[in-house]
């Protein structure tokens, strides 16, 4: 099922824009949702040429790269999250000719692409899985417990609900910590390393310039596979180790993995990065994935959850900070993405906090990640009827006689809105695969476009500062003096600061303002820092 090319022998790609050799330390990266990004065929499902088409929007916004969702040959059954052909492109976004076509554009625009790589799962129609022979050899079966097998070989749970063990007709279990379509491989087997290090280097070749590694936390089980000894273990992911997620052995993993980015690196001259989506109970524990032997980089989930309030906020930031400068790596920050309830919505609701919570994460040093749609102040849509959610885990939540996750991911994908006054709203000419509010015209990229005020401006702004001051992205930051509920800190150059409170605070002057998610007012001695905003300040 392997595609190739439909060009003739096209030449090597060119590297993507150089920064320098550690580009990714400052890096703002915008995570493009495939299927939902846009749509250039009218089938209602975005695809790679229309990822491609709207290249030169991202080029505007002022990102650095550009992180697709996969768009591997799946059947679709978790979002292409269950990849059948890890060397193909589903028919349903494109071709293989398409996503080189895509890289060369993003070349062409000075932005680097990362793509997805699954590597704890497949998906059940994956060729070595439909073998039963190969299958017991590369995934993670065994016997039942009870008298006859009929019980499941222990108590885990999948993240989607219900247990994590599907029997077959030959009587055994096989392992699926997401969906039953997802069976998990088995990586004491040295076949399943050697193929992903082969997928690695078939993709490195056609030009990407690193790889988002899911479930980075979960590719090896605890010996034996013992039991949790209780139920909601989901609610247990990022806060404890547990034996199926989190395991020390993950990491000879990803040491082999920088040894070939590394290599590719010197051998190609390009710098490719390997990012991890690592749910760990500790920013101490997520410090592992970015020794200077693994990854360059990994998900910080901790800012990400942390609440709309003055100490929390500041206790997130110095422990990650430190944890990751124990090991020489940068911080990530990240707000939204396609499994967690977008930050408008989630931060109480209010467009003036989440704009006050982005201008916060981009003065923070280190690498800062976007999630399409965010630049908008695109709400979650909490109102999809029942019939059109497509998220495994609302379906197994249904009828799981344990809880996973909520199932309602999809309220955080519902397609882009771009023009016009109606849905689809730009995405395509063929409607789109989640239906989009009707309220959504003066959110649309046409409606905020030139409006100094609008969401969508305030962050091209924000990020053209990020890169013409030098203060801003890698670095140090130092905590200043603030009231409570107030956080400040300055950066070479610069002060930020936050008010996190519903109303305003009254401070001597900072310096002459530069960016804020809501007016400032200046009264002679004093300025007025509006309730939830976040203000910059040249010094």
């Amino acid at each position: 099922m392997t595609q190739e090319l439909t060009s003739p022998s096209p030449a090597p790609q060119a590297a993507g824009p150089d920064r320098g050799p550690s580009w990714w330390r400052d890096a703002v990266i915008y995570q493009v949702y495939v299927r939902s990004f846009a749509d250039s065929d009218g089938d209602g499902v975005g695809d790679l040429r229309g990822v491609r088409e709207r290249l030169p929007y991202l080029k505007d916004l002022g990102v650095d790269a550009v992180w697709l969702t996969p768009f591997y040959a799946s059947p679709q059954a978790d979002g292409g999250y269950d990849v059948a052909d890890y060397r193909a492109v589903d028919p349903l976004f494109g071709s293989l000719q398409d996503a080189d076509d895509l890289l060369r554009t993003a070349h062409g625009l000075d932005l680097r692409v990362i793509v997805d790589i699954v590597p704890n799962h497949t998906s059940d129609r994956h060729p070595w899985f439909t073998d039963p022979e190969l299958a017991r050899q590369r995934y993670v079966f065994r016997p039942g417990k009870g008298e006859n097998g009929e019980l499941p070989p222990n108590d885990w749970e999948s993240v989607f609900g219900g247990p994590a063990w599907t029997r077959t007709e030959r009587g055994d279990w096989y392992l699926h910590l997401f969906a039953p379509e997802q069976p998990d491989l088995d990586w004491d087997n040295p076949d399943v390393h050697a193929e992903f290090e082969a997928i690695m280097r078939f993709w490195l070749d056609l030009g990407v310039d690193g790889f988002r590694v899911d479930v980075a936390h979960g590719m090896v089980k605890a010996p034996g596979l013992p039991d949790i000894g209780h139920g909601q273990q989901a609610k247990l992911i990022g806060n404890q180790v547990l034996p199926f997620f989190d395991q020390d052995g993950v990491h000879a993993i990803h040491r082999t993995w920088r040894r070939l980015l590394d290599g590719y690196a010197d051998t190609h001259g390009r710098q490719v990065i390997g990012v991890a989506e690592a749910w760990a109970p500790t920013a101490e524990r997520l410090a592992l994935y970015v020794r200077p032997d693994e990854l360059h980089q990994a998900f910080n989930f901790q800012f990400l959850n942390a609440p709309w309030q003055c100490d929390a906020l500041r206790s997130v930031i110095d422990a990650s900070l430190a944890a990751t400068a124990s090991v020489g790596a940068p911080t990530t920050w990240v707000l939204s993405n396609h499994d967690v309830v977008r930050h408008t919505t989630r931060l109480g609701g209010s467009v003036d906090r989440a704009r006050a919570a982005t201008l916060l994460m981009l003065a923070l040093p280190g690498s800062a990640y976007l999630y399409q749609g965010e630049e908008l102040g695109l709400p979650e849509v909490t109102d999809l009827p029942d019939e059109a959610r497509q998220d495994p885990a609302f379906f197994r939540g249904q009828t799981a006689g344990t809880s996973g996750q909520d199932g309602f991911r999809d309220g955080c994908r519902v397609p882009m809105p771009w023009s016009g006054q109606a849905p689809p709203y730009g995405f395509g000419a063929g409607g789109s695969w989640l239906p989009q509010p009707a309220d959504w015209a003066g959110l649309t990229v046409e409606a905020q476009t030139g409006t100094p005020a609008s969401t969508l401006e305030l962050y091209r702004t924000a990020l053209a500062l990020r890169r013409r001051l030098p203060g801003l992205g890698d670095g140090g930051l130092s905590w200043q003096p603030a009231p409570a509920g107030v956080l400040a800190f300055t950066r070479p150059g610069l002060l930020c600061t936050v008010n996190t409170l519903g109303h305003d605070i009254e401070l001597p002057p900072s310096g002459t303002p530069l960016l804020s998610s809501a007016p400032v007012t200046v009264n002679g001695a004093s300025v007025v820092l509006p309730g939830d905003s976040c203000t910059w300040w040249a010094i």
